[in-house]
């Protein structure tokens, strides 16, 4: 099996050491503009069974000559990226999957559905912790209920030694986190899909020590297809992140006051985009080169199940590793993504063509995956 890994950033860059963790992978190969900085994990792999090559996402001939010959695309490129580099993936056939996070480029990538088919191949986007992880989990309680009531979703990327005063530290792209506060969500009431305003619904849980007592409240993109595929047959279905204690109260004044706008205004006789100067005084604040960074999801699905009131929970938790250097938010997002990578090789996804990864990769097998990553999944059921 050969694969081509799109983008040697952290995401990209934990797939990639994780593929090549399996001795059935004889080569990965890492595509991106910058062929000289990659992750300290990869050097001794660099120059034997991984080989890094440059090409510029914006330019489809070089990104081609990349495919040729390949098992399985992953593509770690911004999401914007996705349709293109799924399309290009078809046409080399190779099989696909993504980080996704925008679900207006899903449903356009579903319209390559005949084709893949047609060539045997499997396109699986929205495949990161979330989307991806929690709803594979998801997905696979509510087929072991008879009926399904609501199901919920929380997930946070945290730092270890929170500091004030946002108790945060940027464990993915602080852009992408930015607009998932400021952007509605979709979920399900009452069975309909409706959307809510992001940094709303605000609750705490508890989790075991060290994470202690967290906030949750609505943001977008995590759900993917889901609100769709399960509109007038699930009465509730939303999703939440998680942070520290107090960090909504001040993220929400921080919008609020228009500083996490990206429409550029004038100052000074100059265009400011609002966003971008934040993201620039804040990046040094929250930047974390350590790591120490910490990942817990949470997917709880209620219904019936023989007749009875039942619900099957699912605990995720994950922790930077100091041997390998990578982050708890690289190795539960990249480390998924090469997962299903592997099952789409080896035939274990749930058919040729395009879909989410709820509706075609087998829960337990990935779970189990993931376990053997030494990522801590936990499985319970009441009633």
């Amino acid at each position: 099996m050969r694969f081509l890994v799109l983008g040697g950033g952290t995401q990209g860059s934990a797939a990639a050491f994780d593929l090549l963790q399996d001795d059935a992978v004889e080569e990965v190969v890492i595509a991106d503009l910058s062929t000289d900085k990659f992750h300290p994990a990869l050097r001794p792999y660099v120059g034997g069974r991984l080989a890094v090559v440059r090409a510029n996402a914006s330019c489809e001939w070089e990104v081609s000559a990349a495919m040729d010959g390949v098992t399985g695309v992953l593509c770690a490129f911004p999401y914007y990226f996705n349709y293109d580099m799924a399309r290009l993936a078809v046409d080399a056939g190779a099989h696909f999957t993504d980080l996704g996070g925008n679900t207006a480029i899903v449903d356009r990538q579903k319209r390559l559905d005949a084709r893949a088919r047609v060539a045997g191949l499997s396109v699986v986007p929205d495949v990161g912790l979330a989307p991806g992880m929690v709803n594979v989990l998801a997905q696979g309680a509510i087929d072991r209920l008879d009926a399904t009531d609501s199901v919920r979703l929380w997930v946070g990327g945290l730092p270890r030694y929170p500091k004030p005063p946002l108790n945060y530290q940027i464990v993915y792209s602080l852009e992408g986190m930015l607009d998932y506060y400021v952007t509605p969500a979709e979920i399900l009431r009452g069975g309909a899909r409706t959307t809510v305003e992001a940094l709303s619904g605000v609750e705490t849980l508890d989790f075991p020590a060290p994470i202690g007592c967290l906030e949750a409240f609505h943001t977008g993109g995590g759900t993917s297809t889901l609100p769709s595929r399960y509109e007038g047959r699930i009465r509730t279905l939303e999703y939440k992140t998680l942070r520290y204690p107090g960090h909504v109260r001040i993220m929400r004044a921080i919008r609020d006051l228009g500083l996490l706008s990206d429409r550029d205004v004038d100052y000074g006789g100059r265009p400011v985009n609002p966003r971008r100067f934040f993201i620039q005084q804040v990046t040094p604040l929250l930047t974390n080169e350590a790591g120490n960074d910490l990942v817990v999801a949470r997917v709880e699905v209620e219904g019936v199940k023989g007749g009875r009131p039942a619900r099957i929970r699912y605990d995720v938790t994950d922790y930077h590793d100091p041997a390998s250097g990578i982050t708890a938010m690289g190795r539960t997002t990249g480390f998924s993504l090469a997962i299903v990578a592997l099952m789409q090789a080896r035939g274990e996804v749930a058919a040729a063509g395009v879909g989410t990864p709820d509706e075609v990769v087998p829960a337990e097998p990935y779970a189990e995956a993931l376990r053997r990553r030494g990522v801590r999944v936990v499985c319970s059921e009441e009633g």
